[in-house]
């Protein structure tokens, strides 16, 4: 995990994908869906592979954790669906994934790497190539993306009042190349992508700072939680207004953060809208 040495009274985590970039429909439905619907033989069904996939990395209150369980998530509900098994396609959640998820917390590709050339196990090493392939795809198409309105400017904004971490479960790579190409990489004290820890473990820097001097910015629930597990304010960046997000950011919420106006009644009042966005059921009927 990385340890950050306070340089300012105040921490700020940001997500990168989906919430300061416009990459998350980008890397999904053209870089991850379609090397899961080619690796787990998911041709027959490939349109209801298709709505799984978006559902839960985008759509659902799962948005924005990390592939691998993204991944298991995205069979269970493909084997629960109907119309799946009514084309006699029976999707299969490889045991040792589903226990791998649970138990490793650095869920990235040397993990996994590791754990493969430890046990051999056959499925785990076809998710590794999975994984591997779409990093392939993603370092070929995702480029050319900047950030969204206004990040730039909270940035500015606060670059010389917080330290700031990118908290992403992007791996440490891609993460990097996209903050060094759109010149803001400079604005952070470090990015922590899937290699460093979850986000819970990144947020726990927050630990060297007063109370509700620290905030979390993202756009998926899991940013939440890791902001609560660490008692961190958190900022929301709603799916599909995410240019909105940033505005009332950079309008009115650095203000209240660095004012000590942020919790309570303003920060519930923006959880509950950003709550509102992401339903935990899918829209299509589920067996079981």
């Amino acid at each position: 995990m990385y340890q950050i040495t306070p340089q300012h009274d105040f921490l700020v985590g940001i997500d990168s994908d989906g919430c300061a970039f416009d990459t998350m429909e980008l890397k999904h439905k053209e870089c991850f869906i379609p090397h899961t619907i080619n690796f787990y033989e998911l041709q027959g069904v490939s349109k209801y592979a298709r709505e799984a996939a978006e559902f839960v990395n985008l759509y659902s209150k799962s948005r924005g954790i990390n592939r691998f369980p993204a991944l298991v998530e995205t069979l269970e509900w493909l084997q629960k669906r109907p119309e799946v098994k009514a084309r006699n396609v029976h999707p299969v959640v490889p045991e040792s994934l589903a226990t791998w998820v649970k138990e490793e917390t650095k869920l990235g590709n040397p993990a996994l790497q590791a754990k493969v050339e430890a046990e051999g196990d056959a499925d785990l090493k076809h998710a590794l190539d999975w994984s591997t392939a779409v990093n392939e795809t993603i370092a070929g198409m995702v480029r050319y993306v900047p950030p969204f309105p206004n990040v730039r400017e909270c940035l500015e904004r606060l670059a010389d009042v917080a330290d700031m971490l990118v908290v992403s479960a992007t791996p440490n790579e891609a993460l990097a190349a996209e903050w060094e190409e759109h010149d803001i990489v400079k604005f952070v004290a470090a990015v922590c992508g899937q290699e460093s820890g979850s986000k819970k473990e990144t947020l726990a820097n927050a630990a060297k700072y007063a109370e509700n001097h620290t905030l979390m910015i993202g756009d998926a629930p899991g940013d939440r939680k890791a902001a609560e597990a660490n008692h961190c304010l958190f900022f929301p960046i709603n799916p599909g207004q995410e240019e909105a997000s940033w505005k009332r950011f950079l309008d009115e919420g650095i203000d209240k953060f660095l004012s000590g106006q942020f919790a309570g009644e303003y920060q519930a009042a923006l959880v509950e809208e950003f709550e509102s966005f992401l339903p935990e059921k899918p829209p299509w009927p589920v067996d079981g």
